[in-house]
């Protein structure tokens, strides 16, 4: 039995193996995965990929037959990276995707400054009542029963109260978006 057949180099080294081996197999090798993987490119990685495993195996180990394990090895690899190319492609597109950074950080900083500021002035001009329960509800997120228990009123008139000042600010904001 030849000695590079049965998974040793005939100087017996695993790197002299994989010489040969790729010295012997690669074009078919590359060719084989370029039909699998539809990419010249993807399919020389994926050859790299095997001669580095080929590499990476003890120099105990027998490997019977090493073109086989070869194109195995490389079959399974392509399966990989076919899985890997559909995971991908379903993932969802990147954030860098959305226009969160069309505005730079400062204006947007300043911007949210100035529709705090605006909202305060608007809450300033209702009722004291009125601006509590729009408070306790939208900026604190509690619900109308429990505003309704420490304000001592129905939850209609939270509800009243709210509505009232998400109405009154809306109106507010209008105003200042519409030139007159």
């Amino acid at each position: 039995m030849d000695p590079t057949e049965a998974g040793a180099s005939p100087d017996g080294t695993r790197a002299a193996q994989v010489v040969a081996l790729f010295r012997e197999h690669n074009a078919a090798l590359v060719a084989f995965l370029r039909a699998r993987l539809n990419s010249h490119a993807d399919a020389q990685e994926v050859a790299q990929e095997v001669y580095l495993k080929l590499l990476s195996l003890k120099e105990s180990t027998v490997i019977d037959s090493p073109r086989a394990f070869l194109f195995r090895a490389a079959s399974n690899l392509a399966v990989d990276r076919l899985r890997m190319r559909n995971v991908r492609a379903a993932a969802p597109p990147d954030p860098d995707d959305d226009a969160w950074h069309a505005t730079s950080m400062p204006e947007q900083h300043a911007s949210a400054l100035e529709q705090w500021r605006d909202l305060h002035l608007a809450l300033d001009e209702l009722p004291p009542k009125t601006s509590r329960a729009f408070v306790m509800h939208v900026i604190d997120g509690r619900d109308f029963s429990a505003i309704a228990a420490e304000m001592n009123l129905s939850e209609r008139m939270v509800r009243y109260h709210v509505g009232n000042a998400l109405a009154h600010c809306r109106d507010r904001r209008d105003r200042a978006e519409s030139p007159e």
